[in-house]
């Protein structure tokens, strides 16, 4: 008779199964499976619970991988893909294994997950930490599985344009180093450069290494008033990183059959709670040279006719502080819209806020960052190019105009001592191994860490929230916009032109909205044909 094929039918049930939310899935890397159920036409709905995420809330510094959280936590072993497909003469292809053996390996694994679930579940909740699991980090899995899998557009003619300009620019600043240097050398070889440094040109020797002088970017800017030399060569390892790690990196990820790049979005990496990427590392790109703000002109729209829209949050890491400390000074400042640098600057310079300059305003921002990262004295000083003397006075008057971040920072630093972790203010845990080390360096870096994580991991929270709540605003009102991107405060998006004043006035809502804090959340949306040319 003629042979029953059960697949068809089979498919269509598990269609029905992973994509009815009331049937609660248990995973272990979510977003790879939103990913290969997509292709597959199989949209995955329901996800209640996410081994890796679970394990990342629970200790961002450790390693994450299934058979690491089982080995720890319950204390069994995860059967590997080695063990199904054995080692060496012996071992069998993929293709070789038969249907129930890949069903008896899923199992097991499968069995695993369900142990692990009870356990880091209470452990979740022992940290109060099951909010920030089921209502942020849960839900933005599947917002980043979309994100990777739109990409966004590149025009790669802009960038195949940028690297013969750079080259051109390269070779130019070779020639005049060369002139300078009065002899031909290998640029690339800091043994061949502090030759010419040192001995040749008898620069003074600021740092030395097991195998001879230092040259790297600090011992550069210190001698860079010494001799024009210098300024070359830190402006040609500039030239020569955006070419090499920038441009051709870029042009190497466009995908030639969509002409569009897809990063990969890291959501259990960092210590901070902030999300990374990689394939390209977007967060890095440096945008305070123009040469590198102008890689943005080959990210394009992801359709023709569409915009790019981006939102970004203004100062929001200020913001937090402000509502961290309760200083009245920052709270009385942001709630009257002023500009925050340039009242800081009236403060620490003791002017009317009329009489700000632009240089003032400029060492206040500064030291404003600064401060958010518990810069010291010394680092100011290196900064702004200052005596250290003169960075020491901008601290302490900083201090003693905004009290209440000096007493936000001595009562961070002591609660942390006493518990030996932050949180941040949806309780995100770092734990801080370092913090009563008898080791200074040790010490003062681990200091420095519990005074910015509770800001920087609160700000990495709330864009978080501003993702999902986007996302799902775009989704219930079937638009064709897509959330593109996401770079440090900033989110990108393609957008028609037609859902253009819709979506501004959604996003807007939802970042704003996404925390309740004393000081308002500021947004700036910015339109353009390209993420450079946004206005």
């Amino acid at each position: 008779g003629q042979k029953f094929d059960a697949a068809p039918i089979m498919r269509e049930q598990m269609k029905a199964i992973f994509a009815d939310p009331a049937l609660g899935k248990y995973t272990h890397d979510a977003k790879i499976s939103y990913q290969l159920l997509h292709r597959c036409g199989i949209k995955l709905s329901g996800v209640t619970f996410d081994s890796l995420v679970a394990s990342y809330l629970l200790n961002p510094a450790s390693i994450h991988s299934l058979d690491q959280i089982a080995a720890a936590q319950v204390q069994v072993r995860v059967p590997s893909w080695e063990d199904l497909l054995g080692k060496g003469s012996k071992a069998l292809a993929p293709s070789e294994l038969t249907e129930s053996q890949i069903a008896a390996f899923a199992a097991a694994r499968a069995g695993v997950l369900l142990r692990l679930k009870e356990t880091l579940l209470a452990e979740l909740d022992q940290l109060n930490l099951i909010p920030l699991f089921n209502q942020v980090e849960l839900p933005l899995i599947e917002v980043l599985a979309a994100m990777e899998e739109e990409g966004i557009a590149v025009d790669i003619e802009i960038l195949k344009k940028m690297n013969t300009e750079i080259g051109a620019m390269l070779q130019a600043v070779e020639g005049e180093v060369y002139h300078l240097a009065g002899e031909e050398f290998n640029l690339n070889s800091p043994k061949q450069l502090s030759v010419i440094l040192f001995e040749k040109l008898g620069l003074p020797v600021i740092k030395r290494t097991k195998t001879g002088y230092s040259t790297d970017a600090e011992v550069l800017d210190k001698l860079a008033p010494d001799h024009p030399i210098v300024k070359l060569i830190l402006e040609y390892r500039q030239l020569m990183k955006l070419k090499s790690t920038y441009i051709d990196g870029l042009i190497s990820l466009v995908d030639t059959s969509t002409g569009k790049i897809h990063t990969t979005f890291n959501q259990t990496v960092t210590t901070t709670g902030r999300l990374s990427s990689t394939e390209p590392n977007l967060q890095n790109i440096p945008i305070r040279l123009e040469l590198g703000r102008r890689l943005r002109r080959a990210f394009i729209p992801n359709r023709p006719g569409d915009l790019i829209l981006t939102a970004d949050y203004s100062q929001i890491e200020l913001r937090v502080l402000a509502h961290i400390s309760q200083d009245p000074n920052l709270l009385e400042s942001f709630r009257q819209g002023q500009d925050i640098h340039s009242r800081t600057a009236a403060e620490v310079f003791g002017v009317p806020l009329k009489d700000v300059t632009r240089e003032m305003r400029d060492r206040a921002k500064a030291v404003n960052f600064g401060i958010v990262y518990g810069i010291s004295d010394y680092g100011l000083s290196r900064d702004l190019d200052v005596s250290r003397r003169e960075a020491g006075e901008y601290i302490n008057n900083y201090f003693a105009r905004y009290g209440g971040v000096k007493k936000y920072m001595d009562e961070t630093i002591a609660t942390a001592k006493e518990r030996g972790f932050v949180t941040t203010l949806m309780e995100r845990r770092r734990y801080l191994p370092d913090i009563k080390s008898r080791n200074y360096t040790l010490r003062s870096f681990a200091e420095r860490t519990a005074i910015n994580t509770p800001i920087q991991g609160t700000a990495a929270d709330i864009i978080k929230v501003a993702m999902v709540k986007v996302f799902g605003q775009i989704k219930e009102r079937d638009l064709d916009t897509r959330l593109l991107l996401q770079v440090h405060d900033e989110l990108i998006f393609t957008v028609p032109e037609g859902e253009l004043e819709e979506v501004k006035s959604l996003v807007r809502e939802s970042m704003e909205g996404a925390a309740s804090l004393d000081v308002p959340l500021r947004v700036d949306l910015k339109v353009g044909e390209s993420w450079y040319g946004v206005k």
